[in-house]
């Protein structure tokens, strides 16, 4: 069965990995088990990442940051043979003005703060699956997010293309197995969770050969 797979980066690093040791995380091998126990006859076709470019002003360790991502995009590429496409929004930069939150509210009390927003990402998700569904481009959909923003692309897919199985993982740890219904409702199968031995099986080399210097995982990864 010709599946594609559909990551959202930030869901994933922010619901799954941010506070472990498994940055490095080898994405191809990881989803390609989890389809097949699933469906052992899914075959993995592409895999799809979106993420942005991070902002190395906001990041807590600077350029480093944005150096250790373009290593593990460029490993992951490597790796998988080139099956996995990076797709990438960008993040808007703009002064808020919320609130103070205090009770009862005082709508004239504020404070500025940096208000940093990840762009494009749900969108493009949506579109990608929806081509790639269009185009006849594979038999099993598998979204791996728990945005709700996403709701009504599942459910156009499900409607419009009821000969393609959609499959959805939730990035978060085993423990929080809740469903997300709302994206639940229109996927033939949901994985809630994603075991912390999974991500310790399917880590990236610490070191990736390439045709020029080799790829190292980021030290403080």
């Amino acid at each position: 069965m010709k599946t594609i797979i559909y990551i959202d980066g930030y869901n994933l690093y922010y619901g799954l990995v941010k506070n472990t040791k498994y940055k490095w995380l080898d994405l191809h091998s990881l989803f390609s088990e989890i389809a097949k126990i699933q469906n052992p006859q899914s075959q993995i076709v592409s895999i799809k990442y979106f993420t942005a470019p991070v902002i190395t002003k906001f990041s807590q360790h600077k350029e480093k940051s944005q150096q250790s991502q373009n290593y593990y995009h460029k490993a992951l590429c490597t790796k998988s043979e080139n099956c996995i496409e990076i797709i990438n929004g960008y993040f808007d930069v703009d002064m808020s003005s919320p609130v103070l939150y205090q009770k009862p509210i005082d709508l004239k009390a504020r404070v500025k703060t940096w208000k940093l927003e990840e762009k494009q990402t749900d969108v493009n998700i949506a579109l990608e699956m929806y081509r790639d569904a269009t185009q006849g481009q594979c038999k099993q959909q598998i979204l791996v997010s728990s945005d709700s923003d996403l709701i009504p692309a599942l459910n156009y897919i499900s409607n419009d293309f009821i000969d393609i199985v959609l499959g959805l993982v939730l990035p978060r740890s085993n423990s929080n197995k809740r469903k997300n219904k709302g994206l639940s409702q229109y996927a033939n199968w949901t994985r809630t969770h994603i075991n912390n031995d999974e991500l310790e099986k399917h880590q990236l080399p610490n070191k990736i050969p390439t045709k020029k210097k080799p790829i190292y995982k980021p030290k403080y990864w």
